[in-house]
């Protein structure tokens, strides 16, 4: 199996994204000099966006993705 790299990622952000809070303007990521690079989630809809940071690109996706997943499973427990 291939490796996975940061455009899969942000792919599979963007789906679980789309599947649960609907429509998404923005996913991706930038660095930030003093903080670092930060991933970000961008809704349509008003709801606040969605950011993690971390030391690489990758660290940083995956704490959005993980952040992500708790506020999907938090919801669907209520």
């Amino acid at each position: 199996m291939a490796e996975k790299n940061d455009t899969d990622r942000i792919k599979e952000i963007y789906k679980m994204c789309k599947s649960h809070f609907g429509d998404v303007r923005f996913v991706g990521i930038k660095y930030h000099k003093k903080i670092g690079w930060i991933a970000k989630a961008q809704f349509d809809d008003g709801f606040e966006n969605l950011t993690a940071d971390g030391a690489t690109s990758t660290d940083a996706l995956r704490k959005l993705r993980n952040r992500v997943k708790k506020i999907i499973k938090r919801y669907n427990a209520v």
